[in-house]
């Protein structure tokens, strides 16, 4: 039987990544990135800000005496030289974005303020994500931006006499809240922001970092048209999102004892550890600090200054897990960690229903279905409906041919599964997987044991 034994540093937060390299790029001065994700999605961002003129440089930090560990954590840093809100060049051609979803998002809130125009374009499956969401409050803004049937791809004719707006967002969303904050810096006027629940807030953080002049308070968010200024440093947490698929196999694996080291705690993104210990997981969180973003505020606390991330060691040690019904307001707080649930779900004493997941189908794929296709195969008990899904758990489950359909939390989530398998699990097109965490298999593999 296979269990899960050791300690492990986790990449950067994606999200987090994401927002470092735009922020960095529209700012004043030059900013270390620390810990920065070196993944599909986030090096699309990279690059489509070098395509503006960015000089973006990756240097490996020095080893520093006396850190355990440090060959696990970060293997690169970035450099971003800055050119400020309004020094972005048009690209020589248009801006191809590969699958990320997060990267056409922000940067549509970002060129819709700019004075020339670009063409946003990805791969097959981005093309598919819906863009209206974004669209209609940019337009609504001033922005003239398009897009096939409101799919990518977008073309954006920037505008420099944006106007600010007063917008409740329709769905739960951080993309699109970033979306219309980043407009906001190059608005007339203060920008207010309406959400039907809380989504994380890594860009308002960011955006106080950097010296924005941002405010929030319970769902609403406002944000004045400001100049950014670099804060020198940036430091970002261990991914949740990924921290979850090991989280889950050291769960459901008899045996396991797992320490995911620094690992990003933001309460916007931790439904996850909420859901599992209400399962019956045995998790705790060791030793929580905060994460220091800048270098200007090393004394600072995070119950009095915004612009920090908690981060923490999380414990793990295998649980037999019982199941609950999950819905509502937790649901933003772990949307990406809703196909990995579904695989503890399924090593759960009783009915797990996990309800209000139509922003699932939406993804890069149908994440509810492309979950179900695959469970089902293995043997497991699922009832598929459109906005929820019925797993009744503890039923044996089997090796089989499994399909990704090409998308990475996919692939990890059956990964984990097929370690609770009988017999031998294959994952076909599983090299999505460098979407997000490009080594996954290779941190999986250090802390496998038979």
């Amino acid at each position: 039987m296979k269990k899960i034994k050791g300690e492990i540093f986790l990449p950067g937060d994606k999200s987090i990544s994401h927002r470092a390299v735009i922020l960095s790029s529209i700012a004043e001065g030059i900013t270390e990135i620390e810990n920065f994700l070196f993944c599909e999605d986030c090096l699309a961002t990279v690059n489509a800000f070098r395509q503006m003129g960015v000089k973006i440089t990756a240097k490996r930090p020095p080893s520093r005496a006396g850190e355990a560990g440090r060959a696990q954590s970060a293997e690169r840093n970035l450099i971003v030289y800055g050119r400020g809100l309004r020094g972005l060049k048009k690209p020589a051609r248009p801006l191809y974005l590969g699958n990320s979803g997060t990267s056409m998002r922000l940067l549509a809130g970002v060129l819709s303020g700019q004075n020339f125009s670009v063409r946003l374009k990805g791969d097959s499956s981005l093309t598919k994500r819906p863009m209206q969401r974004i669209i209609r409050p940019l337009k609504l803004m001033g922005a003239d931006i398009k897009g096939k049937d409101k799919y990518p791809p977008l073309t954006i004719k920037g505008k420099k006499g944006l106007k600010a707006i007063r917008y409740k967002i329709p769905v739960a969303s951080a993309q699109v809240k970033s979306a219309i904050l980043l407009a906001g810096l190059y608005s007339e006027g203060e920008t207010e922001i309406t959400e039907i629940a809380k989504t994380r807030d890594h860009s308002e953080r960011m955006l106080k970092l950097f010296g924005v002049d941002i405010k929030t308070k319970g769902l609403k968010c406002k944000i004045k048209p400001s100049s950014l200024s670099s804060p020198a440093k940036i430091k970002i947490p261990g991914d949740i999102s990924s921290a979850a698929f090991f989280i889950v196999g050291a769960t459901i694996l008899p045996g396991s004892y797992l320490v995911l080291k620094n690992v990003g705690l933001n309460l916007t993104r931790t439904g996850i550890i909420d859901v599992l210990r209400k399962m019956g997981a045995d998790i705790t969180v060791h030793s929580p600090q905060s994460t220091v973003y800048s270098q200007k505020t090393v004394n600072c606390q995070l119950s009095t200054v915004n612009c920090l991330e908690p981060v923490g060691d999380i414990i793990v040690k295998a649980s037999r897990l019982k199941g609950i019904e999950i819905k509502g307001r937790i649901i933003p707080r772990l949307i990406d960690e809703i196909p990995i649930l579904m695989v503890a779900a399924c090593f759960a004493k009783g009915e797990t229903r996990i309800k209000d997941i139509a922003e699932l189908r939406v993804k890069e794929v149908d994440r509810i279905h492309s979950l179900c296709y695959n469970l089902k195969k293995m043997g497991a008990e699922i009832e598929e409906k459109k906005r929820e899904v019925i797993i009744k758990g503890l039923k044996k489950i089997k090796g089989e041919r499994l399909d990704s359909f090409s998308d990475h939390r996919t692939a990890m989530a059956l990964t984990i599964a097929g370690l609770k398998a009988e017999g031998k699990t294959i994952i076909e097109n599983s090299d999505c997987i460098k979407t997000s965490f490009p080594d996954f298999r290779k941190k999986l593999k250090e802390i496998v044991f038979v």
